[in-house]
């Protein structure tokens, strides 16, 4: 189908056509011209960018009517079409050829080269080489203003001037006062397949009906004008047998059906269509009138100032259903907000949606940097989330930004159609651009947003994220791409010596301003958020008392280890300067219960611990937890809050509260517990219910039933049941956090310079080989072996592991290492082929 149509943007990649009636559509940066693409091909090819290849924004601009053609039509998954559509002459022009062509016909071309003497013309016409003088193309160059010369891919509406050797050279015209007194006849022998629009012609009224007009014209043609094109200032005088000028809007290639205007803006070539003035989109109208309703398209409007509008039926009532045919009687008043405006139609369109009418955005240009805008997920890509947050306005929520933590499966997270609350970082209505995050500490931060340089004033505390953690320290990123350095002596109160270490990309950070040159876009910030006092006011510094300081669960903060406790490690909250006090329970040190008695043995005072989640705010202390499993459940919201939100079938991270014969009482973050009875409490059969479980450890639960009444939960802790469905992954991982933390304990043994602990762990690692000496043989047939190697240990490999060799003491054997307990000085050692021989 060949339509005529009306820029409306023009962005990098694409030009967004307004279309006859109220559509739009669009043309992809591939589908101007042979010439430009070639050009572009050549560019990528290359690497580099090319001198005479000119942007979309050099060529194009809003107003300029083009002729089009439509390439395809595609449903989204929302329900709504997307017209995409071509330039392109050799697809405009199609139906012509060189027999065909004759002086005075008005084409669409484009420049395809620049010469001495002009430019040579695509027409798009086969074995015609079309050729624009430059004395032709002056007064059009300077009227357009977009630079002394035209460009290679630049669209140009052309009169034919003269038709040299049976249209193999033509001659054309972009003079503008040629181009607009141009009219088709029919001495241009057009025909059905070759005729275009945007062409004027004479044309006789045949018929005035209600809905538009019937037309004849060049001689054996006859098209419809809708009530849409009719001339407002003559809608009333048109008669039969009336002759008039018209300007073909659109050819349908199967039906033959042509559709005209008699709007006035296009009855000269090269002209432009009214446009509506900035401050009227999204105005809302208290009074609009009926002009007309039409039961199956929708109801004309005049607005206050005098101007028509049109709104499509489904935005005259919240449904179909409930559409009032009565209501729109001409005359009646009704409040509406204009919600576009169609170049093509010179006319706005408005809806009589009360959720529109009442709708915060409802274009790009009303959302402004650290809005909170709800929104619903559109759809999940490699690179991230979009999601919907009105009709015509979508954002991206970046991969980094899912959520405070990086979420490897976002799938299980999100799903299409979740309502979800997000926070603006970067707003450009220019180029549609809409980048979110979900970030619980961005979006629900009730610090200043700093969103330019120039707000950056020393003194300013805000929120920020890492995206790069060096040596030298963090880049800290804000709004509207606003960034920052932390240098590494303003990363913390005590030396941090490997930043990276600390601090991970994507990470919410509170941070103050020290310095800020916006005009070179520098900006110096600290993670120490207040200045040392003066020593006049040392007196007036005292500790904080933990009632004035309230911290949310789940709330992320570094530590510096004060004292050591038998039941775990008391701390000072960094952020706070060291003036709030709280407590690390040893159990909450580590997911695996081995490596919590050796953390709280290889830690000391001073040392700083990042990334600590606040487990509870109640009682004497400020409750801490440093279980990787527990946090990412809260901060992935894998969650319940209280007990109203317990449903059967969930499957929650908690850690274990108490064990007692009966079974074990398992709590959750928020402080919501259940039990989980002896008989599910494993796979295997419990006879003593301490052999299976300690207290403090972590636990994958499943929900299976719930006493309301009594408010009591029933779980489950058998494997079997509490996967959630790649068990392997899921070992995988738990294998990969165990291996991270004893490499962490590694490092603070070598520091230390524990030497027989650090030669323990830092030397006989799982999976190494030793050379050993059975020492002797137990009743329960486990063997326990000696070597130089291992002189300060008790090496051990069970029945099972001994596999079918029959050991003796005295003989020589090879081993290998399967764990070592370095708080009592045990290895434990296989002497198994298969694990051998891996």
């Amino acid at each position: 189908m060949r339509l005529l149509g009306c820029i409306k943007e023009v962005s990098d990649y694409e030009l967004v056509i307004s279309l006859p009636n109220g559509f739009s559509g669009f043309v992809p940066v591939t589908q101007i011209s042979d010439a430009y693409s070639k050009m572009l091909s050549k560019q990528v090819a290359q690497g580099e960018l090319l001198e005479d290849l000119n942007s979309l924004s050099d060529m194009y601009s809003p107003g300029t009517l083009v002729r089009c053609i439509v390439t395809s039509v595609e449903k989204s998954a929302d329900g709504r079409r997307s017209i995409k559509l071509s330039i392109d002459p050799k697809k405009v022009n199609k139906g012509l050829n060189a027999s065909a062509l004759a002086s005075g016909m008005l084409l669409s071309g484009f420049v395809s080269s620049v010469e001495d003497h002009g430019y040579l013309i695509d027409i798009g016409v086969s074995g015609t080489h079309a050729f624009l003088p430059r004395q032709k193309a002056q007064n059009y160059i300077k009227a357009v203003k977009k630079g002394s010369d035209l460009k290679i891919g630049q669209n140009l509406n052309c009169v034919i001037v003269e038709v040299k050797n049976e249209g193999r050279v033509v001659h054309l015209s972009v003079d503008r006062s040629e181009v607009a007194a141009s009219l088709a006849t029919e001495r241009q022998n057009w025909t059905l397949s070759n005729l275009l629009p945007g062409l004027v012609v004479k044309a006789r009224v045949q018929k005035v009906a209600p809905l538009g007009i019937k037309l004849s014209f060049l001689s054996s043609f006859t098209g419809i004008v809708d009530f849409m094109h009719v001339d407002p200032e003559k809608s009333v005088h048109y008669s039969p047998d009336q002759v008039v000028k018209a300007c073909i809007l659109s050819v349908h290639p199967t039906s033959k059906v042509v559709r005209l205007t008699l709007r006035q803006a296009f009855l000269h070539p090269g002209g432009s269509p009214h446009q509506l003035s900035n401050d009227r989109m999204g105005a809302v109208v208290e009074e609009s009138t009926v002009k007309a309703f039409y039961k199956q398209f929708g109801a004309i409007f005049e607005l206050d100032d005098g101007t028509l509008a049109f709104a499509r039926l489904k935005h005259l009532s919240k449904t179909r259903k409930s559409l009032k045919p009565g209501t729109f009687k001409t005359g009646c008043k009704h409040k509406c907000r204009i919600i576009d405006y169609s170049l093509m139609d010179e006319m706005c369109i408005v809806s009589l949606k009360y959720q529109i009418i009442e709708a915060r955005f409802l274009q790009y240009q009303d959302i402004h940097t650290g809005d909170v805008v709800q929104g619903k997920v559109f759809a999940l890509k490699p690179i991230g989330m979009q999601v919907k947050v009105t009709d015509g306005i979508r954002g991206l929520v970046p991969f980094l930004h899912l959520a405070d933590v990086i979420l490897k499966q976002p799938e299980k997270k999100y799903n299409i159609g979740d309502e979800v609350r997000c926070r603006v970082l970067e707003c450009s209505p220019a180029g549609k651009k809409l980048i979110l995050t979900l970030k619980k500490s961005l979006v629900q931060s009730k610090l200043p947003v700093l969103s330019n340089y120039e707000d950056a004033k020393p003194g300013l505390i805000t929120h920020g994220f890492v995206v790069c953690a060096r040596e030298f320290g963090c880049i800290v990123k804000f709004y509207n791409d606003v960034k920052g350095l932390v240098p590494k002596n303003e990363l913390s109160s005590e030396p941090i010596s490997c930043p990276d270490k600390v601090f991970h990309e994507g990470q919410v950070v509170k941070v103050m301003v020290l310095k800020c040159e916006p005009e070179q876009e520098r900006l110096l910030l600290s993670f120490k958020l207040s200045s040392k006092p003066a020593p006049e006011d040392k007196k007036e510094c005292t500790p904080k008392k933990k009632q004035e300081v309230k911290y949310q669960i789940g709330e992320m903060v570094d530590v510096k280890v004060l004292k050591k406790k038998d039941n775990g490690l008391e701390v000072s909250i960094l952020e706070d300067e060291g003036n709030v006090i709280a407590l690390i329970p040893t159990m909450h040190l580590s997911d695996f219960v081995a490596n919590c008695k050796l953390l709280w043995h290889c830690l000391q005072e001073g040392d700083v611990l990042s990334r600590v989640m606040c487990l509870s705010d109640k009682g004497e202390h400020i409750i801490l937890s440093r279980k990787s499993a527990v946090i990412s459940a809260v901060q992935e919201e894998q969650v319940v809050r209280s007990f109203s939100e317990m449903q059967p079938g969930m499957l929650l991270t908690g850690y274990v509260r108490n064990v007692m014969p009966f079974g074990v009482f398992v709590e959750f973050p928020f402080g919501v517990t259940g039990l989980a009875p002896k008989v599910s409490m494993s796979d295997k059969f419990v006879t003593d219910t301490k052999d299976h479980f300690v207290v403090g450890q972590t636990v994958i639960a499943k929900v299976m039933s719930i006493d309301e009444e009594k408010q009591r939960v029933l779980l489950n802790l058998k494997l079997s049941e509490c996967s959630s469905g790649d068990s392997a992954a899921e070992s995988f991982a738990l294998l990969n956090q165990y291996f991270k933390e004893m490499k962490e304990i590694r490092n603070l043994l070598r520091r230390r310079g524990e030497s027989s602990m650090a030669q323990g762990l830092c030397e006989l690692v799982p999976g190494k080989e030793l050379q050993l000496v059975v020492q002797d043989m137990k009743e329960d047939g486990s063997a326990l072996f000696s070597g130089s190697c291992v002189t300060s240990f008790t090496v051990t490999a069970t029945r099972y592991h001994l596999g079918d060799k029959n050991v003796v003491p005295g003989q020589k054997t090879k081993a290998l290492v399967l764990h070592v307990d370095a708080l009592t000085s045990k290895v434990y050692v296989s002497l198994r082929e298969k694990l051998l021989k891996q």
